[in-house]
């Protein structure tokens, strides 16, 4: 071949690579929503879902996309891989966790309280759930209740037979159901109970408080070592309103709250004396407030100034 031959050959080479990696960029793209959402519910982490859409797409980029007939598919499998690995080392590092710990919060938009399945499943209730199960039962629970993801499907991404991955699921789905929340409340109802508590709390109402809580009203904070915050879940109205107005009483601040959206659910933005103090959010049971939870590690307060999209599909 002469020397002329050569250079045009290696000269059709570069483009045709670009188109491929044109490809990859779009449909990674396409599906990065998705992928995120997945990697956030088997997280409880934004950073570390962050993490692993990085090491999907690097992934992504050297897989041959002639081979690949679902790609929003094998792009969920090899999400799920990834998150797998970081949800084994993040039970390692939870272990040294000050206090108890809650999921990062993620402010969303209006169309994720909507879709009432989405909220339900990125809610600060059903994620703590989430996080009493093994990282393979996790896994297996997020993409067949989540995403009606395929057994055999879900059965390539977490290396089991799918026969092992009915079995899990079905575990996993028991001891979800059986602490879960009993019904899914509608965001208007959700609002309420929270416009009540909202109230009580900016009046140091106690009566109001105890009206609007459940009698065994569970209150999670998680300050990370960094604020101060309960050693570990407070149960009952009573001592959750002591906990509460007691530490507003020592603490002798200017306390204001501002209604959002966290995790597709109602929430309040909490500031002291002006300066933003953390997020609570809310699992309302029967018209009262079931759960308090409560998140004051700054670390986790990055993802609330702008939305984050999220979505099933």
């Amino acid at each position: 071949m002469s020397e002329r031959s050569e250079r045009t050959t290696d000269a059709a080479e570069p483009p045709a690579r670009g188109a491929r990696m044109d490809s990859a960029t779009e449909a990674f793209v396409a599906h990065r929503n998705l992928l995120f959402t997945v990697a956030y519910e088997m997280l409880g982490s934004a950073a570390d879902a962050e993490d692993v859409l990085q090491e999907t797409w690097l992934r992504w980029a050297g897989v041959d996309l002639d081979t690949v007939l679902d790609q929003r598919a094998y792009l969920v499998r090899i999400t799920t891989r990834q998150a797998l690995d970081r949800l084994r080392m993040l039970g390692r590092r939870k272990e040294s966790y000050v206090g108890p710990w809650l999921p990062e919060p993620l402010l969303t938009a209006p169309d994720v309280a909507e879709d009432v399945e989405l909220a339900e499943s990125v809610s600060m209730a059903l994620m703590l759930v989430l996080e009493t199960l093994s990282p393979t039962e996790r896994a297996v629970f997020v993409l067949r209740e989540v995403f009606d993801v395929g057994y055999d499907e879900i059965a390539a991404a977490v290396a089991k037979s799918p026969a092992a991955v009915r079995q899990i699921a079905h575990r996993a789905r028991r001891h979800v159901d059986a602490r879960r929340p009993r019904e899914v409340v509608s965001p208007s109802q959700a609002r309420a109970a929270l416009e009540s508590f909202q109230r009580a709390l900016e009046t140091r109402d106690l009566q109001g408080l105890l009206d609007v809580l459940a009698p065994e009203v569970v209150l999670v904070s998680d300050g990370g070592g960094i604020k101060q915050a309960a050693p570990r879940p407070i149960i009952g109205a009573g001592k959750v309103v002591r906990f509460i107005v007691g530490g507003l009483g020592k603490a002798q601040v200017t306390l204001t709250s501002e209604p959002t959206v966290v995790n597709g659910n109602p929430a309040l933005l909490l500031r002291v004396d002006g300066e933003l103090d953390g997020v609570i959010a809310i699992r309302v049971e029967d018209a009262r407030i079931s759960g308090l939870y409560y998140v004051r590690n700054p670390e986790k307060l990055t993802r609330i100034e702008s939305e984050t999209p999220l979505t099933l599909r």
